[in-house]
């Protein structure tokens, strides 16, 4: 199991390159090109897995609804964050933000961490929001609702493989989401200084 678990690291490691997603706006405006976005950067990649693998583990803990609840919240909130972006609303420490998002949801992961669902929610919004907002900001209006929902479903997409992931290796030994929360971390730090 460790070998599988270390390949798909290699693996969601390898395709996250280059280490953001940020493309060209005048390339932007697609559905495709929404939805290929977060598939691309590994500051996406590393986040969304996070989340799901986080909602996994408040809902082996007899907290169900955390797995629809802790997503959901990150994929509304994404919404709202992308509209401000739009319209030309200003949010400071964006990017500091979104490297700190690695870092925090790879320890909270890695740490196991339990809180109430709504308090769990609440912190991947804030994350949401800066993400969302950093693609809106970049965006500009072209093309922004086609983009919007091609970068929703991937978003839910990764979240939902975190959730299987986190579920699926939770059979084996609940460390195994721990070890790839501490991973998450590390990789956010190696953004940081990368």
């Amino acid at each position: 199991m460790i070998k599988r678990l270390s390949l798909s690291t290699a693996i969601f490691a390898a395709a996250a390159a280059p280490a953001f997603a940020h493309l060209n706006p005048n390339e932007h405006g697609s559905f495709m090109a929404g939805f290929s976005h977060p598939l691309f950067g590994m500051d996406h990649i590393l986040v969304m897995v996070a989340v799901g693998l986080w909602a996994s583990q408040l809902g082996r803990d007899g907290k169900r609804s955390a797995l629809w609840i802790v997503p959901t919240s990150f994929v509304l909130t994404m919404a709202v964050g992308f509209a401000l972006a739009l319209s030309g609303v200003a949010l400071p420490f964006v990017e500091p933000g979104i490297l700190a998002s690695v870092i925090a949801l790879g320890l909270l992961v890695a740490m196991a961490v339990r809180m109430p669902t709504a308090i769990c929610a609440a912190i991947v919004a804030v994350f949401a929001l800066l993400h969302s907002h950093a693609h809106g900001g970049e965006l500009g209006s072209a093309g922004a609702l086609q983009f919007g929902a091609g970068f929703v479903i991937a978003t839910a997409t990764l979240h939902a493989a975190g959730i299987a992931a986190g579920l699926g290796i939770s059979r084996f030994s609940p460390y195994f989401a721990r070890i790839l929360g501490a991973i998450i971390a590390l990789l956010g730090v190696s953004l940081v200084f990368g």
